[in-house]
């Protein structure tokens, strides 16, 4: 057959379009939302070459708009997660031997329909179903989910192109094989490229998959699932179930042929799995690559030195940006004395002028907390600060589920730095912030270190480079992702590889060739041309 070295096309990140009135993006999106809320959708779970429905039906609705029904998807039980196993296993080998050229046409493909055909449906479909204003689906859902496919594919050539040295008289060769077994992807409900990252990277490098996401991410889940078939992934190869947590893992979990997990969410949930793995791993084929991205406790750290405007900018961006339910979002900020006065007042002057509702206004800069259950958590928190004699709330505060699940930007100022909204992860539109004496620099930087179990991302804002520097090295484990006069959101595919260690995860970068490798298991293989034929060596011989 005919056969060659393939260069593929150089990746770019996708630009940002702006959704400025009277562009066609906005026109466009605008058309797709009205379409999808004038009608109610039928979701099936995909499994091998079936879309199969259940009488189990659960409704899908706008976070906020939650008495609007977008339409049902079906849910399965754990006969469904089998048969997608069942259905995984089939197709892997025929995907594992497809040339890897094949493979990376597929998923240019999806990424071409997502820049183009697909952008405003899906755009629309997370702007819906998880309450993402347009500006906030577009860097998601088109942007960051191109980039990942694009990129993947150079990191999958880049992975193939490592070759071992070879001595006189051999040819050594290194091969990536697909793991053995099927991969599980289980993901999150606040970014649509993550969820559709997850199981492309594992299936990219010839794994097959099941994936269970969000049931509140189910709504843009189906529309990804389109983008794919038409994109020509083959059945079975990535296959989508709705169920609930534990029964996919009493069924997955125990699996012989279990062979890795992509994961994004909560630390405690990850936990739990890699435990349950442990005390499963006799049962496995193999030992299973755990990969996962999970809490984060992220940090705005501020020197003396620094602009109050930039900072006070960072924290409205980076706290309040999708309503905080970014993995990455500020949620702690330690503010030194001398500018606390300036920074809260530019904070304040601009949560006066964020508007809040649903997303189909265009003018609103804040938008619904994903559920009930997120909700209720969020106004907890609130409450109990409202009740504390050592936080003050300077902004926001006030929260009203009765259209949609929303919650004021909520600003808290704690007295004490291991106040119980400083240390934990609270995931919504809360960030605490700790006045220190502008002099005791170093001292807060400790603090900062030692204050929460996670270490995703982090910032530090100075106009003194020393105090940059010594910044950088004392936080060198606070963060996998450190920004320096910057907000800590906002990881581009391509340049900032994106992940934590400690309670965060293991760092496995998604948006980089470190993520691909885990996906994939080595052989090295040695051929000798000249093999020898007698056992003796030189030295054996007299003198």
């Amino acid at each position: 057959m005919a056969t060659g070295f393939f260069n593929v096309p150089t990746p770019k990140n996708e630009p940002v379009l702006d959704y400025a009135p009277g562009s066609k993006e906005r026109e466009e999106v605008k058309a797709a939302l009205a379409e999808a809320r004038a009608k109610q959708i039928d979701v099936p779970m995909y499994i091998g070459n079936q879309e199969v429905r259940t009488n189990d039906k659960k409704p899908m609705s706008p976070p906020h708009d939650h008495q609007h029904i977008l339409g049902h998807y079906n849910a399965g039980d754990a006969s469904h997660v089998e048969a997608a196993i069942d259905a995984a296993m089939a197709a892997k080998p025929a995907w594992a031997d497809m040339g890897w050229e094949h493979r990376a046409s597929i998923f240019l493909k999806a990424a071409e329909l997502i820049a183009g055909p697909y952008r405003a449906k899906l755009n629309a479909a997370t702007m819906l179903g998880q309450s993402k204003n347009a500006y906030q689906a577009e860097i998601d859902a088109a942007c960051e989910f191109i980039d990942f496919l694009r990129y993947n594919v150079q990191y999958m050539t880049e992975i193939y192109a490592q070759q071992p040295a070879s001595g006189p008289g051999v040819w050594n060769r290194l091969e990536q094989r697909p793991l053995e077994g099927f991969v599980f992807a289980l993901t999150p409900f606040n970014f649509t490229a993550i969820a559709g990252n997850l199981p492309t990277s594992a299936a990219m490098m010839g794994n097959t998959i099941v994936w269970k996401p969000s049931n509140t991410q189910i709504y843009s889940a189906n529309v990804l699932m389109e983008v794919f078939k038409e994109a020509g992934v083959p059945d079975g190869v990535i296959n989508l179930v709705y169920v609930s947590g534990p029964v996919a893992g009493g069924v997955i979990f125990n699996h012989k042929d279990f062979g890795g997990i992509h994961f994004t969410g909560s630390t405690g949930v990850f936990q739990n799995i890699w435990k349950t793995i442990g005390e499963n791993i006799h049962k496995y084929r193999s030992y299973p690559r755990i990969v996962g991205e999970t809490g984060g406790k992220d940090f705005i750290m501020v020197h003396k030195s620094s602009n109050a405007k930039e900072v006070a900018t960072s924290i409205t961006r980076g706290a309040f940006e999708f309503q905080g339910q970014k993995c990455s979002a500020a949620s702690r900020a330690y503010i030194p004395s001398n500018l606390w006065e300036e920074v809260k007042g530019y904070v304040q002057a601009d949560l006066a002028t964020f508007k809040m509702g649903p997303t189909e206004d265009f003018s609103n800069f804040i938008n619904a907390v994903i559920d009930e259950k997120s909700f209720d958590n969020i106004a907890k928190y609130i409450d109990d600060a409202k009740a504390s004699p050592d936080v003050e709330i300077i902004a926001g505060g006030n929260y009203d589920k009765s259209k949609g699940y929303f919650v004021e930007p909520t600003v808290l100022l704690a007295k004490d730095p291991k106040y119980t909204t400083m240390c934990e992860e609270i995931f919504g539109p809360v960030i605490s912030i700790y006045v220190y004496d502008e002099n005791e620099f170093e001292a807060t930087l400790e603090l900062v270190d030692n204050t929460s179990p996670y270490a995703l991302t982090g910032s530090i804002f100075s106009g003194d480079r020393y105090a940059l520097e010594q910044a950088t090295k004392a936080l060198q484990n606070a963060a996998g992702n450190f920004y320096i006069n910057d907000k800590p959101t906002g990881a581009v595919v391509g340049q900032q590889p994106f992940g934590g260690a400690r309670g965060s995860g293991t760092n496995d970068k998604a948006g980089s060739m470190i993520n691909l490798l885990r996906w994939v298991s080595p052989r090295t293989i040695k051929e000798t041309f000249v093999p020898a034929k007698d056992y003796r060596y030189p030295f054996l011989s007299e003198d």
